[in-house]
């Protein structure tokens, strides 16, 4: 009996550490490399933005405290977009969508009117290869990096966004 609870123990670690990948990223690790098609068709990958501090949004358009934050993001970006900081030169929003239908996607984008270049998304939803890379459960979540690709901050809303940005300023 003992070796039959050691052997389902181990097997439930297995599978655990299997589908979790992303779950362990913390502030500190380098962040995966996302490449996935904007709404014209074009890849778009975060290691294009090397250098620069880069919000990674994961959001969708029907998720609605997503588009309630929207604002605030824009609001970053504007601020923010060609400031200098301690670890990168200027700040961008790669915007990684949870959409499985591009018509919504995109209608979104222009409504909310999130103005920055890089939008992407495999309109994978929930199955979405990026959103399991970074092991997230929920949205809306977002994830800050460095120049270097170092994850220096996880969700950030609101205005621990702004005072985070402020504070990493040189």
């Amino acid at each position: 009996m003992k070796k039959l609870l050691t052997f389902i123990a181990i097997n439930c670690l297995i599978i655990t550490l299997s589908f979790g990948q992303g779950i362990g990223l913390k502030i500190g690790d380098i962040a995966p490399e996302l490449a996935y098609n904007n709404p014209k068709g074009v890849k778009m990958k975060l290691s294009s933005l090397k250098g620069k501090l880069v919000l990674i949004d994961f959001w969708a358009s029907w998720c609605g405290p997503c588009r309630r934050e929207n604002p605030n993001i824009v609001d970053a970006y504007k601020k923010y977009t060609k400031k200098i900081f301690k670890n990168g030169k200027g700040f961008e929003v790669f915007s990684l969508s949870l959409d499985s239908k591009q018509d919504a996607w995109v209608k979104a984008i222009n409504d909310d009117q999130l103005f920055w270049q890089y939008h992407v998304s495999d309109l994978g939803g929930w199955q979405s290869e990026g959103s399991n890379r970074y092991g997230i459960r929920s949205i809306p979540s977002n994830v800050l990096i460095d120049g270097k690709g170092i994850i220096i901050a996880r969700d950030l809303k609101g205005q621990d966004l702004h005072q985070f940005l402020e504070r990493s300023k040189k």
